[in-house]
């Protein structure tokens, strides 16, 4: 299966100081150890490094180059797809800023979604579901805290 990654959750993987760093960084060895993949999209890439360098959202942001690296890693990783926002995308997107009433908050991640769409994805790793429930045709992966063994 192909999971669509959101900024929330490539984020927390790769944020130390991320709350749900831990949490993340397991899931995501978890789903490759069961042969699972990653799609990614360039615009996504793009919101990570803007936010992962801000010192007013972390008070340990990364550096640019390590924000560069860390993303050239994932875009390179070979179970990972790239996804393209095609004509298809676009379409999907204005139709459905449309139809749901979204507002400039929603902009990013509601083209995030006709990408993935358009690529057939629909199985998503974000920390905000909400976001992407909707629009109804998406099952966001949970992000759950792995059980110590007894």
């Amino acid at each position: 299966m192909t999971h669509g990654l959101d900024t929330s959750f490539l984020m927390a993987a790769e944020v130390s100081c991320h709350a749900d760093h831990v949490t993340a960084r397991t899931l995501a060895s978890s789903l490759r150890q069961r042969g699972d993949h990653f799609a990614l999209a360039p615009q996504m890439l793009a919101e990570f490094v803007h936010i992962v360098t801000d010192p007013k959202r972390f008070t340990a942001p990364l550096t640019m180059p390590q924000a560069l690296e860390r993303t050239q890693v994932w875009w390179d990783a070979p179970d990972v797809e790239r996804v393209w926002p095609d004509e298809s995308a676009v379409s999907w997107f204005l139709a459905a800023m449309a139809k749901h009433q979204l507002g400039r908050k929603r902009v990013l991640d509601t083209l995030l979604a006709g990408t993935f769409h358009s690529a057939n994805i629909t199985s998503l790793l974000t920390l905000n579901a909400a976001d992407f429930a909707v629009f109804g045709e998406f099952t966001c992966v949970p992000l759950v805290a792995p059980t110590a063994q007894t």
